[in-house]
């Protein structure tokens, strides 16, 4: 398995055993990925807790006692601009993507989804930079497979971005970046990224990308033996306090940063889990979410306003 598969296989299985998913739909996303039944029912077994099987063998359509109230706004939808896709070049072709735009843009922002593709989630992220003076353009890394649309089964999106190799998703992250360049001259550009997203924009800021001014990892993976040195990034990286996964990368991601001279915080949100931002999904938490868009916020003025 690729380290990206891995990285989604494992976080099946932990929500598999925080309840979140039943026994047999993680096997079937394992299996999507590659893994044969003996794999993934030791790596299911590997996650699990006594409480975890318990509360696995729910529905996964239950949502958690957790979740918050839906009338909840998420931090940063009252002033977001609407989106509209676009399409624009990359370097196997033709990239799809949100694009919103600013009325008086101080800066622009690249956006990178989470495993689960450019979804509407993704897009209102966007569209909340762009109310908050930022235009943004969200790229989707299934473009050259038609587009995370043109899969009905979302677990099907999930493992097609984990067999693509993190070369291509690093070109067209760049070709990201040349569209900004395009649609928003002069402007400094910031890259934010969620749960894989957060993990490719660590790997973008380790590929010598130096028009990158700032960049905001969420919950990312830190790729092994990252080197920063040819970035320019402030960097703010966002952790969840109970995402103990991800953040067993936390001190060498610090490290690296700090090896590189980059500027840089890093912030642990307390009482919030991996995918903390996300207001579509059961680990949401709106203090967190909340606390982190503001500090996102204030980063991105001080770097790219």
């Amino acid at each position: 398995m690729t380290p990206l598969q891995q990285y989604i296989a494992e976080e099946i299985a932990v929500d598999h055993a925080d309840g979140l998913m039943n026994r047999r739909e993680a096997m079937r996303r394992l299996g999507l990925l590659g893994l044969s039944v003996a794999a993934a029912s030791s790596l299911l077994a590997a996650c699990s807790s006594d409480d975890g099987d318990s509360a696995a063998t729910a529905s996964a359509s239950t949502p958690p006692e957790s979740t918050p109230d839906a009338a909840a706004e998420p931090p940063g939808m009252a002033d977001a601009v609407a989106t509209e896709a676009i399409t624009f070049a990359g370097p196997n072709g033709e990239l799809q993507g949100a694009w919103a735009a600013a009325s008086d843009p101080r800066g622009a922002v690249l956006v990178i989804h989470e495993n689960k593709g450019l979804t509407d989630h993704i897009r209102s992220v966007a569209g909340r930079f762009a109310g908050a003076g930022y235009s943004a353009l969200a790229v989707d890394l299934l473009s050259e497979e038609g587009g995370t649309a043109t899969f009905a089964d979302p677990a099907e999106a999930t493992a097609a971005l984990g067999r693509t190799p993190p070369e291509r998703f690093v070109g067209d992250m760049k070709a990201g970046v040349d569209e900004l360049e395009r649609r928003v001259p002069g402007a400094k550009v910031g890259q934010i990224g969620f749960c894989m997203g957060g993990g490719l924009t660590w790997r973008m800021l380790a590929s010598n990308e130096p028009r990158l001014a700032a960049a905001t990892p969420f919950y990312g993976p830190m790729p092994e033996n990252a080197d920063f040195t040819g970035s320019d990034a402030a960097v703010l990286g966002i952790y969840a306090a109970l995402d103990d996964r991800v953040n067993a990368s936390r001190d060498a991601a610090e490290a690296a940063l700090t090896a590189a001279g980059l500027t840089h915080e890093i912030v642990t949100e307390p009482n919030a889990n991996h995918a903390f931002f996300n207001d579509t999904g059961p680990r949401y938490e709106p203090t967190a979410a909340a606390d982190a868009w503001d500090r996102v916020l204030d980063w991105f003025g001080r770097y790219l306003g």
